[in-house]
This record gives structure tokens, C-alpha cells and sequence, in this order.
């Protein structure tokens, strides 16, 4: 299973994603100047030329919710949401919970932040992203 179809099925998890059947995970976001598959965050070589690699995936996860306009009942809604599915990524990490992406679970850390609504319509929709970032060590052997 790739890293995308893990975060995925990873959310699905989630206690409150029943609302989430117009999300979307993917690598990049629609934000101009971001996205990307994995960044290189730092690399160290030892002294037999073993090599440890800390990288991140950064997903932007997209949801479309309702919200009419001028409605701040159905505003502050969906602002609860993102915080509660951010909370739960921060609980799922710190107790290991999350899935392993690298060679050292005790130092993986995923996050999700920056929830935001992006754009909103007429029509009493609003899409909302959060980004989520995976932070984890590779390890080679010189």
C-alpha cells in the first residue's frame, strides 16, 4: 500500500468522518507554490557511512462542507470539526496509533494544522483544507 492509500484508509478512522464523502487526500494542494510528494527535511552521514534521512509528506486534505452564507451556526460547525480531527491526528501520533511511514516509529510525527476554509459559495457549500504533514526518519546503510 502506497502512502497516499494509507493516510486514507488511516482516516477513515476518524470517529467523526461520516461527513467526509466529498473529502479528498492527495499530495498536492490547489495553494500556488506548494505541494509535492516528499520533502528532504536533513541528512547525516556516521562515521562507517550509515545514512539517516528525516523526510515529510505533506498532503492537503480537502472537505466539502455545508455552510450557507452568513450562517456562523454552521460556520463554527465545521471550525469544531477541523479541530477535532486535528486533535485526533495529535493523539493518534503521540501514542502511536498513527500509521509508520519510516524505520523509527518512536520518532514519526504526523500533524495536521492551518485548517481553513478555502472557498465558499452561494449554494451553501464550503470547501475547507488541513494540512497534513508526516515527518519520518530513513534509514541506509553505507
Amino acid at each position: 500500500m502506497n502512502a497516499l492509500e494509507t493516510v486514507r484508509k488511516w482516516l477513515e478512522a476518524f470517529p467523526q468522518s461520516g461527513v467526509l464523502s466529498g473529502f479528498q487526500v492527495d499530495y498536492t494542494d490547489k495553494i500556488p507554490g506548494t505541494g509535492g510528494i516528499m520533502v528532504e527535511v536533513r541528512r547525516s552521514r556516521d562515521i562507517v557511512g550509515d545514512t539517516t534521512i528525516t523526510n515529510q509528506y505533506n498532503f492537503g486534505l480537502y472537505c466539502v462542507l455545508e455552510k450557507a452564507p452568513n450562517d456562523d451556526v454552521g460556520a463554527a460547525k465545521n471550525a469544531d470539526w477541523i479541530v477535532d480531527l486535528q486533535e485526533w491526528v495529535q493523539e493518534q501520533s503521540a501514542t502511536g496509533a498513527a500509521p509508520v511511514f519510516g524505520d523509527d516509529p518512536r520518532a514519526e510525527r504526523i500533524t495536521a494544522q492551518n485548517g481553513t476554509l478555502l472557498q465558499a459559495d452561494g449554494e451553501g457549500t464550503g470547501v475547507y483544507v488541513v494540512q497534513l504533514s508526516v515527518q519520518f526518519i530513513k534509514k541506509f546503510k553505507g
